[in-house]
């Protein structure tokens, strides 16, 4: 009997350190590269940089044509809110509508760019943190955004903006009412 719970035990801890073993094993592989690993400096930044702060540039000042000019035909733009996109055309139409109402506009901004080497954003980017302010209604509305850029062949290929539409809505005289609890 004693031999039994030996070889029991011996048994079971092999197969405990065959299961540490392989588990640290694994793990390794899923290990997080460093940064220096995927991502590095954009060898056509300035290129990229111009590309992107023209764009800007276009969209607020009202120069649609050369706006339109720096997206690539299959441009994409997602944001601000999840889930919600707008391709080339319908972009191009929401600041023709807006440019109606909109008047005073300026843009400050800070670029960078970098390239991503591997996985789904693999690409050349630009981030832009900046600060858009205009005049709707009466109202000066100042909207603080971040716009990130993929840039391929001189043009922007996708995008994805944040900003906070509530500020908009407030600083224009908007309010948020709770739904009545029953």
């Amino acid at each position: 009997m004693n031999k039994l719970i030996i070889k029991t035990l011996l048994k079971t801890s092999m197969i405990v350190v065959f299961l540490f073993t392989w588990q640290i094993t694994f793990a390794q592989d899923k290990v997080p590269k460093s940064i220096n690993e995927v991502i590095t400096q954009n060898p056509t930044a300035e290129e990229d940089l111009k590309v992107v702060r023209d764009y800007l540039n276009a969209i607020i000042n009202n120069k649609m044509d050369v706006a339109e000019n720096l997206l690539s035909d299959t441009c994409v733009t997602t944001g601000p809110s999840n889930g919600e996109s707008s391709t080339k055309t319908e972009l191009i139409d929401i600041w023709k509508e807006i440019h109606k109402v909109r008047t005073d506009p300026k843009n400050e901004m800070i670029v960078n760019t970098w390239r991503v080497l591997e996985g789904n954003y693999k690409g050349d980017w630009v981030g832009i943190w900046g600060t858009y302010t205009f005049t709707e209604s009466g109202s000066e509305v100042i909207v603080p955004y971040n716009y990130l850029a993929i840039v391929e062949g001189g043009k922007i290929q996708g995008a994805r903006i944040f900003y906070d539409r509530l500020s908009i809505l407030t600083a224009m005289g908007g309010t948020v009412t709770s739904p009545n609890k029953k």
